[in-house]
């Protein structure tokens, strides 16, 4: 039980991280813009990076992206635990119901994901058309 208590706070730890790094990966180069204007749309322009047109399907896309990321991480990570789990019951039948429901609510947390992303891509399709 102590190996699965460290995997877990190691779990608590590292999604956050994963987190972090894709909206890090995700952020926008605002270096590549040629700020040499005075006037108030060159500023206004200099503030956008190369790379954003203002596109509201494209931030959504992003957003989608970086949470199905997270999401799928984590219902495989609780599915690796309902395997570690189940292996390590030693035939008890509560830990092994337990281990089952994991494994179970893993990969519905799966379903449900990529649901989500289809019915997102879905609707920003047919509004942004």
């Amino acid at each position: 039980m102590k190996v699965l208590q460290y995997i877990q706070n190691k779990i608590a730890v590292l999604v956050p991280v994963l987190a972090l790094v894709a909206a890090v990966g995700f952020a926008p180069n605002a270096l590549a813009v040629d700020c040499s204007g005075t006037s108030v749309l060159s500023g206004a322009q200099c503030a956008k990076s190369s790379d954003q047109r203002g596109d509201i399907r494209k931030l959504i896309e992003i957003a989608t992206n970086v949470l199905l990321f997270i999401i799928g991480a984590v219902a495989v990570i609780m599915i690796i635990i309902g395997g570690l789990r189940y292996t390590t019951s030693n035939g008890d039948s509560g830990q092994v119901t337990s281990a089952k429901n994991t494994i179970l609510y893993g990969v519905i947390g799966l379903v449900v994901a990529l649901l989500a992303y289809a019915i997102v891509n879905f609707v920003v399709s047919a509004f942004m058309a």
